[in-house]
Formats: structure tokens, C-alpha cells, sequence
């Protein structure tokens, strides 16, 4: 079983940068794909970013691309979020998930089976 665990939100003008960092236990993660959701005050979770347990293969969402890079380190088990270039949007509770079982990457939220509970991120204008 693979728990995910988030950490490194906060508050940030408009316009800065914060790296959310997504550390989980067992060794299933390191051959995981992983993925960066997000839900923003009264909205659906939706797709940020993803990266295949290679490391070799990343999605973002349109509304990222460009400012948001999705790094991971499988000796840590860490995938790390860098968000650059912040905007009041952006705000919403970003979630981490794994999916341990996926042959190909994805974009979909019910392909990923653990889920961390969420960081804040607010962003101020």
C-alpha cells in the first residue's frame, strides 16, 4: 500500500512561488505514476500534473503549463510541485495521488487509487 502526504502550501502573493512536496511510504511508489490534483473553493478537483514512475513522461493542464514544473526523486520517494508565477486561480487545496496499477500515464482522477488528504494554497492578489 502506498499512503501519499503533502506539504509546502501556504499563502503567496500573486505572481511568487511555492513548491509543494508529496513524500510516501513504500517501495510500490517508486514504480508509480504520480499526479497533482487540485479543487479550488466551490469547483470540481481537477487535473494540474503527472509524472510516470520514470521519471521520462509529464502532463500539465493547460492552465500550468509553463509555470508549474512536477520533479520526483524515487530514493527519497518524493515528487515535488514547483509553482512559479502564482496567480489568485491558482488558489484551491492541492491533493496528491498515486497510481500503482496503470500501465500509461493519466490525466484521469479515478485512475489514481491513494490520495493525500491536501495542502492549501492561497494566493493573494
Amino acid at each position: 500500500q502506498v499512503q501519499p502526504v503533502e506539504s509546502g502550501g501556504g499563502v503567496v502573493q500573486a505572481g511568487g512561488s511555492l513548491r509543494l512536496s508529496c513524500v510516501a511510504s513504500g517501495r510500490a511508489f517508486r514504480y508509480s505514476h504520480v499526479g497533482w490534483f487540485r479543487q479550488g473553493p466551490g469547483k470540481e478537483r481537477e487535473f494540474v500534473s503527472a509524472m510516470d514512475w520514470s521519471g521520462a513522461s509529464t502532463y500539465y493542464s493547460d492552465s500550468v503549463k509553463g509555470r508549474f514544473t512536477i520533479s520526483r526523486d524515487n530514493a527519497k520517494n518524493t515528487v515535488l510541485l514547483q509553482m512559479n508565477s502564482l496567480k489568485p486561480e491558482d488558489t484551491a487545496v492541492y491533493y496528491c495521488a498515486v497510481d500503482s496499477t496503470s500501465a500509461v500515464l493519466s490525466r484521469r482522477s479515478s485512475d489514481y487509487g491513494y490520495w493525500g488528504q491536501g495542502t492549501q494554497v492561497t494566493v493573494s492578489s
